[in-house]
């Protein structure tokens, strides 16, 4: 016969929880990857991801004051040009991260949805460019 049968319960529930806790949390976070040439490929993940999620920015663009210079070809003739472009907002641009990503690129990923799906965020670049 069991002499605790309340230190059992106890120490079941215990264990019962410590697995359900490391399910809800394991599998979630970010995690660097390197984008391949068919998917992603996470460095805690052994396989290869085809169907993964890439950010996009919706949002407002400021251009700062600048001035562009060059030189044309206008009628046969080589002409210096100097163009000036005063400050601007854009409204509803998108910054669509997926289309600048290439093979060999470092990127940050979020696991969501349980860890079942894969979000990159961003390029990661070293401190030096």
């Amino acid at each position: 016969m069991n002499k605790d049968p309340y230190g059992q319960l106890a120490s079941s529930l215990y264990a019962s929880l410590n697995k359900q806790t490391r399910q809800a949390v394991g599998g979630v976070g970010a995690v660097l990857g390197t984008i391949t040439s068919t998917g992603l490929k996470l460095d805690d993940f052994k396989h290869e991801l085809q169907d993964y999620m890439v950010a996009e920015l919706p949002g407002l663009l400021s251009l700062p004051r600048y001035t562009a210079a060059g030189s044309a070809n206008l009628g046969g003739q080589q002409q210096d040009m100097t163009f000036d472009v005063e400050e601007h907002e854009m409204e509803d641009t998108l910054f669509q991260l997926g289309k600048g990503l290439k093979p060999g690129d470092r990127v940050l990923a979020v696991r969501v949805n349980s860890g079942n799906d894969v979000v990159v965020v961003c390029k990661v670049v070293s401190s030096g460019g």
